[in-house]
């Protein structure tokens, strides 16, 4: 329990469930010590007046190191004086802090952290559905091992993209080409298939002048002798 808050009875209750719930979580990865209500049985922190996190976290293995410390808050203990004691001390224990907070103040217990800069590992909310209490993860700290991860994709993206480009720059070349060998030649648009007229040579024009004044000679004598007749009549 906090020592600078007393809750309602109904909150406390709850506050402790959701305390044991996380203990059954947490257990198949740490060993788990839990402080509900005024029970003061696994303290964290230095100096002759330790804390006493909701949840303590320790490594499984003989030396027992603590891991982190997880803190459940209720509605009526997500405030400033709260986020100034207790979640500023957690976060500064150099370890893992898990903040628990109900659905109705996740937006509160973000808006403190940030004022008080205040850094957790993980948030989570949770609300009662009936019996049971659901939980939700609300934000989630980057890990230097999700920072490598990222990089590493990006080298190998690259790679995957310039291997892969040749491959599609083929495929038109050949259907290009094969559309080429296949498709018929076709007749330019516009244009009339009908063979020209050859021109007539000059040999051929030169003649056909001389024919046509042949004739128009002949013709003039013909009506001149004509005239000539009529007049001795």
């Amino acid at each position: 329990m906090s020592p600078i808050l007393v809750r309602p009875v109904r909150e406390q209750l709850e506050h402790d469930r959701v305390i044991r719930l996380l203990q059954a979580k947490y257990k198949r990865k740490f060993e788990v010590a839990i402080n509900p209500g005024n029970e003061q049985t696994a303290p964290v922190g230095p100096g002759p007046a330790p804390w006493y996190p909701d949840l303590v976290l320790m490594s499984s293995e003989r030396s027992r190191k603590l891991v982190g410390v997880v803190e459940v808050e209720t509605s009526e203990s997500v405030n400033h004086l709260e986020a100034m004691s207790q979640w500023k001390t957690f976060s500064s224990l150099r370890v893992q802090f898990h903040l628990y907070v109900p659905a109705s103040g996740v937006d509160s217990a973000r808006r403190l952290c940030a004022d008080h800069q205040i850094t957790t590992t993980e948030i989570w909310a949770y609300h009662s559905i009936g019996d049971q209490i659901r939980f939700t993860p609300v934000q989630r700290a980057a890990q230097p091992g999700d920072g490598r991860a990222r990089s590493a994709s990006e080298t190998r993206e690259p790679a995957s993209v310039v291997k892969a480009a040749p491959t599609k720059a083929a495929t038109p070349t050949r259907a290009a080409s094969s559309a080429r060998t296949t498709r018929p030649a076709s007749k330019p648009a516009g244009r009339s298939t009908a063979r020209p007229k050859p021109r007539p040579s000059a040999a051929r024009t030169k003649s056909a002048a001389s024919s046509r004044r042949a004739d128009s000679k002949a013709s003039s004598r013909k009506t001149a002798s004509a005239s000539k007749a009529l007049k001795r009549k």
